[in-house]
């Protein structure tokens, strides 16, 4: 047995699949942004698809319902990659931030702030834990 979906709800599935390119800073020590951002955004729930493009430029297919731009960018920048602030890079990021929150109030999604959460989790579990005091154990005794 088929399943069919009409026009309109396959229409409404196609507006929640969003595609975007976020463009980096080219003044950024890190002279190839774009691919070890792509490694930390990788993780976020939300996310499906992303491309390197150029090394301060990917392309980001994403679920509205589940992330949105502004969200992505936000865990970018908490991260301590720069984003391009030429003045069409930044009226572009409003306009959609704009728009998606739109869509999504007008669908009812709430605002949540557990994926971009969960990157910063998955941050701390990456790093080594234990003792970094770099004085030798017999300092640390010291009193």
């Amino acid at each position: 047995m088929a399943i069919r979906i009409s026009s309109e709800t396959s229409s409404r599935v196609d507006n929640l699949n969003k595609h975007r390119d976020i463009l980096f800073d080219s003044l950024h020590p890190d002279p190839n942004q774009a691919h070890s951002a792509t490694l930390a955004i990788s993780d976020l729930n939300g996310i499906e698809q992303i491309d390197v493009i150029s090394p301060t430029r990917i392309a980001v297919r994403y679920q509205l319902s589940l992330i949105t731009l502004a969200d992505i960018e936000f865990v970018l920048r908490e991260l301590g990659y720069h984003l391009d602030g030429s003045l069409m890079s930044k009226m572009k990021r409003a306009l959609y931030a704009y728009t998606e929150e739109t869509e999504r109030a007008n669908l009812g999604y709430t605002s949540s702030q557990q994926s971009t959460r969960d990157v910063f989790i998955k941050q701390y579990q990456k790093r080594p834990h234990g003792c970094r005091d770099p004085r030798p154990d017999y300092w640390r005794d010291y009193l």
